[in-house]
C-alpha cells in the first residue's frame, strides 16, 4: 500500500474521533463539564506561567495561539480568554519596551469532521478580542506555518491515538485484544502495545509543535491520566469504566444474539491514558526542542462530581464515544447500549460514587528552546 493511501485511511479513521455535534441532549456541548473542571483548576497556573515564563517576542506584531482539540468550543472559549487576558496583562507590564498591543490570532483545531459550525455559531459575539481561524486536521502532524505560534494549548485531547495498535487487532498476535474494547493493565501485551503507540503519537505531536512555535513560546497540556497505583476493587478510572461496564454491555448483547462476538473482537477504542511517570518520560524525549517548566496533578474533584449521577455519566460517555460505536456496530444499537450501561452502573456501588474515580489530570507546561543557528 502506498503512503498516500495509508494517509487517507488514517485521516478517515481519525475523523471518527469527533465528539457529538450540535447542542442537543447527547452533544458534547451539553456533556463536557467533567473536562471543564480541569480548566477551572488550571486557570491560576496558566496565568502564573505566562507572567513568569513566556518570552515576550512579537516580531510580526501579533500573538498566535492555538487550541489543539477544540471540539465545539464550549470549553475552548474560556481557555482562550484566560490565555489572552494573561498575555495582555504581561504585554501592558512591558509596554515601555514593546510596541503597541498586538493582535491576537486564535487557531481552533480539531479533526476534519468536527462540528465547526457549532463552534463558530457559539463564538461570543462581544466577548472576544481575537481573530478566530479554523485549522482542521490531525494535530499529530504539521498544521501551521513555521515559527507562527506563541502559545499552544491542548486539553483532554492527547489521549487519542492516530490508530489502534496493529498488534491489538491481529488475532495471530499475543497482543490480540479478544473480547475487550480497550487495554487493561492485566493484559501485558495489549497494554504495552497501546503504550508504545501513545509514545509514538505524543512524539509526533511534539515534533510538529517544535516547528510551529517561536523560540521562548509556551505550551500547556492538560492530559487525562491514571495513578501509577490504585485499587481496582474499590476505585476506578475512565479506562476501567470503559472496559468493565461499556465493554461488558456489548458482550452481553453478543451473548443474547444482538451482534456477533467477532464484531466486538474487531473493535478497540483508540486512546490511551498514561500514568504521570509515563507521560514525563515521553515528554522528556522532546528535550532537544522543549524544556518542561512545570508538571503537576490537578485536583479535578469538582469536575468529577458533575457526572455523579447515572444519567450524567452515561451522557458523558455517549458524547465522547458515540461516533466510534455507531460506525462499527450501527447507530440502531446506541440507545440500548447506553440503557444497559446505566443499569450496569446502578448495580455497582463503586461506580456510583464519583469520589471513587481516580482518573487524574496532569498539567504540563513546556517552553520552546532557542533554535540552534
Amino acid at each position: 500500500m502506498n503512503k498516500h493511501v495509508e494517509n487517507i485511511q488514517s485521516d478517515n479513521a481519525v475523523a471518527l474521533y469527533a465528539m457529538n455535534a450540535g447542542e442537543g441532549p447527547h452533544s458534547y456541548v451539553q456533556n463536557s463539564t467533567y473536562q471543564k473542571g480541569a480548566l477551572d483548576v488550571a486557570k491560576a497556573i496558566l496565568e502564573e506561567e505566562i507572567a513568569t515564563k513566556l518570552d515576550i517576542k512579537t516580531p510580526n506584531g501579533y500573538y498566535g495561539i492555538a487550541d489543539f482539540g477544540c471540539s465545539t468550543g464550549h470549553n475552548s472559549f474560556p481557555a482562550m480568554q484566560i490565555i489572552i487576558q494573561a498575555l495582555n496583562k504581561k504585554h501592558k507590564h512591558h509596554q515601555t519596551s514593546l510596541p503597541k498591543t498586538p493582535e491576537f490570532y486564535v487557531f481552533f483545531n480539531d479533526v476534519v469532521s468536527n462540528d465547526f459550525n457549532t463552534l463558530f455559531s457559539s463564538l461570543p459575539p462581544n466577548d472576544h478580542d481575537y481573530h478566530a481561524i479554523v485549522v482542521p486536521g490531525d494535530f499529530h502532524g504539521r498544521l501551521l506555518p513555521e515559527s507562527s505560534l506563541h502559545f499552544a494549548y491542548s486539553s483532554w485531547s492527547l489521549q487519542w491515538l492516530t490508530e489502534v495498535p496493529k498488534a491489538v487487532a491481529d488475532r495471530n498476535s499475543p497482543a490480540w485484544n479478544k473480547g475487550q474494547i480497550l487495554y487493561t493493565q492485566d493484559e501485558k501485551e495489549v497494554y504495552e502495545a497501546y503504550l508504545s503507540q501513545y509514545g509514538k503519537d505524543i512524539e509526533s505531536f511534539m515534533e510538529a509543535r517544535a516547528v510551529e512555535m517561536v523560540d521562548g513560546g509556551l505550551m500547556a497540556l492538560l492530559v487525562p491520566a491514571v495513578p501509577a497505583v490504585w485499587n481496582p476493587k474499590t476505585e476506578y478510572t475512565v479506562p476501567c469504566d470503559v472496559n468493565l461496564n461499556l465493554g461488558s454491555c456489548l458482550m452481553d448483547m453478543a451473548k443474547e444474539g444482538r451482534m456477533s462476538e467477532t464484531k466486538i473482537d474487531t473493535f478497540n477504542i483508540p486512546y490511551y491514558v498514561p500514568t504521570p511517570p509515563q507521560l514525563k518520560e515521553i515528554l522528556e524525549r522532546s528535550n532537544d526542542s522543549f524544556t518542561i517548566e512545570r508538571m503537576e496533578i490537578l485536583n479535578n474533584t469538582a469536575g468529577k462530581h458533575t457526572v455523579g449521577t447515572i444519567n450524567a455519566r452515561a451522557a458523558f460517555f455517549r458524547a465522547v464515544h458515540e461516533r466510534l460505536l455507531a460506525d462499527h456496530f450501527g447507530s440502531e444499537i446506541i440507545d440500548e447500549l447506553f440503557d444497559r450501561y446505566m443499569n450496569k452502573l446502578a448495580a455497582s456501588p463503586v461506580f456510583l460514587n464519583p469520589d471513587n474515580d481516580k482518573t487524574i489530570v496532569i498539567l504540563a507546561v513546556l517552553k520552546r528552546k532557542a533554535r540552534r543557528h
